[in-house]
């Protein structure tokens, strides 16, 4: 799921376009005859998708998240994991060639 993946990940560019984009059709779906409710049910989720998005954008590249993360140990914490991850891989892989 995409909620729990780093927000470092996130194109805060990206996220504004999908946003007005869902904003946009979600008009559409209303304003054409007769009114298309399944386009505006799958743009509204996405709507509420990307919003969840943009605040996560925003609280770790503009409002410290970033800056809490390193000090609650959560970024050395995911560092040695990926490090133990990779050391795990590599046994694998030796393994795998002899």
């Amino acid at each position: 799921m995409d909620t729990q993946k780093s927000p470092e990940l996130i194109s805060g560019k990206m996220t504004l376009a999908l946003t007005v984009y869902s904003a946009t059709f979600m008009r559409y779906a209303l304003a054409v005859t007769p009114r298309n409710y399944l386009l505006f049910a799958c743009h509204f989720i996405n709507e509420g998708s990307q919003l969840v998005q943009g605040y996560r954008y925003l609280d770790w590249h503009h409002w410290g998240g970033k800056e809490k993360a390193g000090q609650s140990g959560v970024l050395a914490m995911a560092q040695e994991n990926a490090k133990a991850a990779e050391e795990k891989v590599k046994a694998v892989v030796a393994s795998a060639s002899k």
